[in-house]
């Protein structure tokens, strides 16, 4: 039950220096500091971390300075408690995450006093990158258990489109695709052979790429 909770994270608080008490205007636990001004601290209690727990903080938000939520530690590591998302989640809300083992012992999954997360710069820039290199918008959002048109698959099928009607060098892709010469050298999708020096020529699968990418454009108009 989830009252079994409630003596381990009330001992917690009070080591921190709150005075804490039960079942107060409908919140599991209420905690008070003895300064000036006093600091409420408000902790929601369920046997498992879930939304419903993340609702009923969001609801006592308005009322504490501090929220925590708590619950038991799945014992084989699958809960929530492992999911970087809920915890992230609790971080950008500013609840603390507190764990209970079987034991009773009480651990700081999340801090409430955490600053919300920075942005994370390499995968912001890599996102810009991607979107203003992306020629139109060929991918519909959603999509799934097709193949993404990154703006790389792009490039690629450009050179693949150019080498249609026969093999071509690189230096002569560039006026199409600037970063042709590494595409055909990592030859990422096994489009492309190298049947000279410098000199490509389109593989089975590549044939079919640039078959398949006409198809798709045709029907889409």
């Amino acid at each position: 039950m989830e009252t079994s909770l409630y003596l381990p994270i009330k001992t917690f608080l009070e080591s921190a220096g709150y005075t804490v008490k039960g079942e107060i205007g409908g919140c599991d636990l209420v905690g008070l500091s003895e300064g000036d001004p006093t600091v409420v601290v408000i902790g929601e209690l369920k046997l498992v971390f879930n939304l419903e727990l993340i609702l009923q903080a969001i609801d006592r938000a308005t009322m504490a300075d501090e929220v925590w939520i708590a619950a038991r530690i799945s014992a084989r590591g699958r809960g929530r408690e492992s999911d970087r998302r809920y915890r992230d989640l609790c971080r950008r809300l500013g609840f603390g995450m507190l764990g209970v083992s079987d034991a009773g012992e009480v651990s700081i999954i999340v801090s409430s006093v955490s600053p919300m997360p920075r942005s994370n710069p390499k995968r912001r820039t890599r996102l810009v990158k991607e979107h203003r290199k992306r020629a139109g918008d060929p991918a519909l959002g959603g999509s799934t258990k097709v193949p993404i048109m990154t703006a790389y698959r792009q490039q690629a099928l450009a050179c693949a489109a150019a080498m249609a009607d026969g093999p071509q060098r690189p230096r002569d892709l560039r006026l199409i695709v600037a970063t042709a010469g590494q595409i055909l050298l990592k030859n990422y999708y096994g489009w492309f052979e190298k049947v000279d020096k410098g000199v490509y020529r389109l593989t089975d699968a590549g044939a079919l790429a640039v078959e398949n990418s006409r198809r798709t454009t045709e029907s889409a108009k």
